[in-house]
């Protein structure tokens, strides 16, 4: 009579990810695809002889970066603190207008083409009148525009998720004789978090935009708009690489700001994704 082998504990038992292993290899082919970029790029750059004016070499951008970090970082704080600014502002305005508009399902649609038409504008290029109200140097000013593009896409996006309401949801809450604003705390609200981050993800990256772009019109001379402004008239193109590189890690800092928050409120959706 043959015996059945029967394997070891350890092979029936599943392999788990260390954690954060799952975060590890999510980014791992975007941090492979950016290595090789960077290669490529200073290769071209090398190889082909493209001058500094046309496209820095990445090593020339990382040598002006280590040069000047005290002048970069010290105007990044004041670009950071109004793009924190503008995105705080600017998703609770968005909000608070997106709970007034839901509230009046009947005109909610008109509002949400209303205000996609007014989004469409050149928000940027009320900088020159911000400014002019309250001051080239003021920071103010700067939040203002970046707010404004904050506002649309967590207001937009807000609404839609309030409205989109489960029919089973609104008929239970009629049943109950529950009232409009009973409807809004316990199924629209829920509902509408993922869409609220959705939009807020968007209005982050957009603020820091507005932020910078505001700061070309006029601004302090210790910010990163300004920083930038002033290397490229003066010809220091690695400089004015070194900025545009801190602004991009500006905005992915508060990107992935953005979605730490979401975790924190909404963990079932990455629950569901998982």
């Amino acid at each position: 009579m043959t015996q059945t082998a029967i394997p070891p504990v350890a092979a029936l038992t599943p392999v788990r990810l260390a954690p954060g292993g799952h975060i590890v290899r999510a980014l791992a082919p975007a941090l492979g695809f950016g290595v090789v970029f960077i290669v490529l790029w200073e290769l071209v750059v090398q190889v082909g002889g493209v001058q500094s004016y046309l496209l820095p070499a990445p090593t020339a951008i990382l040598a002006a970066l280590v040069q000047n970090a005290p002048a970069i970082l010290s105007a990044a704080q004041v670009t950071a603190l109004a793009v924190v600014l503008s995105v705080i502002f600017g998703a609770l305005a968005g909000i608070l207008a997106a709970f007034i508009v839901a509230l009046f399902e009947g005109v909610a649609q008109v509002m949400l083409g209303l205000v996609a038409v007014l989004s469409c504008a050149p928000i940027v290029a009320l900088a020159p009148i911000f400014n002019a109200w309250f001051g080239s140097t003021n920071l103010t000013s700067k939040v203002a525009v970046a707010g404004i593009m904050v506002f649309f896409p967590v207001m937009v996006n807000t609404t839609r998720g309030l409205l989109a309401v489960d029919p089973l949801h609104r008929e239970l809450m009629q049943s109950l004789s529950g009232s409009r604003v009973q409807l809004m705390i316990w199924f629209r609200v829920p509902g509408a978090v993922p869409s609220l981050f959705d939009g807020l993800r968007i209005g982050a990256t957009l603020s820091v935009i507005g932020v910078i772009v505001s700061e070309y019109f006029g601004g302090t001379t210790n910010a990163l708009g300004v920083y930038i402004a002033n290397t490229a008239a003066l010809s220091k193109f690695a400089d004015t690489w070194a900025g545009v590189v801190v602004a991009s890690l500006l905005g992915l800092a508060i990107y992935g700001a953005v979605t730490l928050l979401e975790r924190i409120v909404a963990p079932w959706r990455f629950a569901a994704r998982s």
